[in-house]
């Protein structure tokens, strides 16, 4: 059914490639040469026209195949356009090379090169704007109920349910669920319009009435046991089988998948800072950003040294213990904003509104978040970075890892000065869940483009806060 008309599709896809490498060809030698081809006459040493279609007739095979090697005639019904330009860039590039080896080796010193480079750029937007147009099509179809993929589920789970939602909200993609096999759920209930229609031991006899396209394997983890027979009656009819693992409660992160000589291992959290390039290049920016800041922000250091010794007694550095990178313990420092205190008072609890510990001087440094300049030289130490999750005392990590799922999982990374939870308003007497929901967030997400994201709104969000007392 949905085989044969992808069969037809990839034909049509492949004419339509060979159309456009047949535009972005012949525009290229028109842009670039025409105005020249006639001056061959006189040995000028233009090749005639000729010569560039025997050309011609090479490279669109090669292309072809070419395309074929990136995976651009595969159904990719819910990837996103830009991994198919991505692909079209990179399939294009080694086209490109090999052009230029062939040139080299049959020496054609002739050949004009800069064509061949108008070719590569106008080729590749021309491939990318027909493929977003099919692309576009075919979506608009599949929303109106045509060219669809039939799938029944095996297994009724969280991520069945999951699965469902994304079909669901995601017509474009042209998926129909047309059922869910279980044992568990008797048959005619149903999930948002999906009825569960049998046992899973009917799977067999269904695979060999029906045509279907796939087959998802939504399993509980409680029937992971049937995993391998439900595979295996699926191989025998070679339908396409998919296998969405109901992890959510065991793994409530993004996980990746890493190929280990052949072994695939499921990765729990994809954590980017664990890769030594972005360590290294977040630690560059850390170290200049910290030496930059403390250089700008000197006067205000300046002011507050004089405003802390002339309002109240005690040392100008308050050091407290804080929890960092791999759970090891480092000294943060901070311009004292309270009086000074016992152990067992500081160990309360955190400042809150109109907290009477905190001085005059130092209720206008922590408003204005002045207090945490000394902290620059924590990054330049390398205890902290100017952006990552807010280190906590000691005393609360042993409470909040008990209470709160995941919270440890923020001490895979450097703490920060500021981070996305706080410039998204979490700071202070705030939830501490949630400032843990946005830290997961930064954690998995990391790149350079979020810390200046982050940077940027801390002058606007970060500096003066309702919530730091």
């Amino acid at each position: 059914m949905i085989k044969d008309n992808q069969k037809y599709f990839n034909k049509l896809l492949i004419l339509l490639d060979a159309l456009g490498l047949t535009f972005s060809y012949w525009i290229s030698w028109f842009l670039w040469l025409s105005g020249y081809v006639k001056e061959n006459e006189f040995g000028t040493g233009i090749l005639p026209v000729q010569v560039y279609f025997i050309a011609f007739i090479a490279i669109v095979p090669e292309y072809l195949i070419l395309y074929s090697a990136f995976d651009l005639y595969t159904s990719k019904r819910t990837a996103k356009t830009v991994y198919e330009i991505f692909n079209i860039i990179k399939a294009n590039t080694i086209g490109l090379l090999a052009i230029m080896v062939v040139l080299f080796a049959i020496n054609v010193p002739d050949f004009s090169r800069g064509m061949v480079g108008v070719f590569y750029g106008i080729n590749i937007v021309t491939e990318s704007l027909m493929r977003k147009a099919v692309r576009y099509g075919l979506r608009r179809l599949r929303r109106k109920g045509y060219n669809l993929k039939h799938i029944l589920l095996v297994g009724y789970s969280r991520a069945g349910e999951e699965y469902i939602n994304k079909i669901k909200a995601n017509p474009e993609w042209g998926y129909e669920v047309c059922g869910i096999l279980d044992d568990h759920v008797p048959m005619g209930a149903a999930y948002k319009g999906v009825k569960v229609t049998g046992e899973i031991d009917s799977l067999g006899t269904i695979l060999t009435e029906n045509h279907l396209d796939e087959i998802g394997i939504t399993l509980s983890l409680s029937d992971y046991d049937r995993l391998e027979s439900i595979v295996n009656i699926c191989e025998k009819t070679g339908v396409h089988t998919k296998f969405i693992p109901d992890y959510n409660s065991v793994i409530p992160s993004r996980p990746y998948l890493e190929d280990l000589d052949g072994l695939a291992v499921v990765n729990i959290r994809r954590v980017p800072l664990n890769n030594m390039m972005n360590m290294l290049m977040k630690r560059i920016l850390d170290i200049v950003g910290a030496l930059i800041a403390i250089v700008l922000s000197s006067p205000f250091m300046l002011a507050a040294v004089i405003g802390v010794k002339m309002t109240s007694r005690g040392p100008l550095i308050f050091k407290q213990e804080r929890v960092g990178l791999h759970n090891k313990p480092f000294q943060m420092y901070k311009f004292r904003s309270m009086e000074v205190q016992s152990d067992a008072d500081e160990k309360k609890g955190w400042t809150t509104k109109n907290d009477p510990r905190v001085t005059k001087v130092g209720r206008i440094l922590r408003s204005t978040s002045i207090d945490e300049l000394p902290q620059l030289f924590n990054v330049l130490k390398g205890d902290m970075s100017l952006i990552g999750p807010r280190p906590e005392r000691p005393l609360f990590v042993e409470k909040f890892k008990e209470e709160i799922p995941r919270y440890m999982i923020k001490h895979q990374v450097r703490p920060g000065i500021t981070g996305w939870a706080q410039v998204s308003g979490y700071r202070g007497d705030t939830s501490i869940k949630k400032r843990i929901e946005y830290d997961l967030y930064y954690i998995e997400n990391w790149s350079m483009s979020f810390d200046f994201k982050i940077l940027f709104l801390t002058f606007f969000k970060g500096f003066i806060n309702k919530n730091a007392y």
